[in-house]
């Protein structure tokens, strides 16, 4: 019965030829460029990493390849935000923890590419660009122009991409030169990243008049009403974010009271910026004593 209901089966090859060039070119890059490139002290490349990017890339393929897509597309919006939050929350950090250091460098190896991404990935300009394009992309307006011409619907997912690659930057930072946020830091962004989705969210869940006349026109299948697809829709862009974000900060907590308490100490908190106060202090403190000497 359910197989009835899903919609026939489209190979997608555009979808399927994006993630073999991403993963292929991905340990083309591990086995010829790695060994040249990683910096005395780094790793090339571990096996969690591996892992960490072929999930990642898998999950791309599951949100734009049958019959996700083909449901969001032409059927519920509910299965469409499903698939927005599987392009913005879940795939970029997974991609971003298993990217090597060295390779992130040779990507952003253009001078000038590397300073508009470093001022774009800052946690305020990247929590606002984030939570922007989810509130500009699903209104209404532009939503309805997407599900009606293709080529903006996939530029619409690049944006939701890139947009989460910037909005988990400050949180998973490969990079020791571009360093994310302490883990008090992260804790607080991921916490006010919770809360914002909370104004669309209602709208979605709340409203008693459909927001999306695509969806007013099309079959309903699985027996769901407009009003119900969009309030689940609503949910999961609520609760599914807010429960993946307060995951991650649940995690982030334990990681950081877990370094508390080891026999490092304070040392280990890595608090980036409170480091950095400590030593320019220091270094302040002994011009002022070496004329004394």
């Amino acid at each position: 019965m359910l197989a009835r209901a899903l919609p026939p089966f489209s190979p997608h090859l555009d979808v399927l030829a994006l993630v073999l060039v991403l993963e292929g070119g991905y340990l083309w890059a591990l086995r010829r460029l790695g060994p040249k490139s990683v910096r005395p002290g780094e790793q090339q490349s571990s096996g969690h990493q591996v892992a960490w990017f072929t999930a990642g890339v898998v999950v791309i393929w599951i949100a734009a390849a049958w019959p996700v897509d083909d449901i969001g597309e032409h059927f519920l919006f509910s299965v469409h935000m499903f698939q927005h939050m599987l392009l913005g929350l879940v795939a970029p950090p997974m991609l971003l923890r298993g990217s090597p250091a060295w390779l992130l460098r040779k990507l952003l190896r253009p001078a000038w590419l590397k300073a508009t991404f470093r001022q774009l990935c800052r946690p305020f300009v990247a929590l606002i660009i984030f939570n922007a394009m989810i509130v500009l992309i699903h209104w209404p307006a532009v939503e309805d122009l997407a599900l009606r011409n293709e080529s903006f619907h996939f530029f619409t997912h690049y944006v939701i991409f890139g947009a989460g690659i910037l909005f988990w930057w400050p949180v998973i930072s490969p990079l020791p030169e571009m360093p994310g946020l302490s883990y008090p830091g992260r804790m607080v962004y991921l916490f006010l990243a919770s809360i914002v989705p909370t104004v669309p969210a209602s709208f979605l869940t709340f409203g008693s008049t459909p927001l999306y006349p695509f969806y007013t026109h099309v079959p309903r299948i699985w027996g769901m009403s407009v009003l119900t697809d969009q309030r689940i829709s609503g949910l999961l862009l609520k609760l599914g974010g807010g429960a993946l974000l307060w995951t991650v900060l649940a995690v982030t907590f334990f990681k950081w009271y877990s370094l508390e308490n080891n026999s490092e100490g304070w040392d280990a908190l890595e608090w980036r910026d409170v480091e950095r106060d400590v030593r320019s202090g220091l270094s302040r403190n002994d011009e002022v004593r070496g004329p004394a000497r």
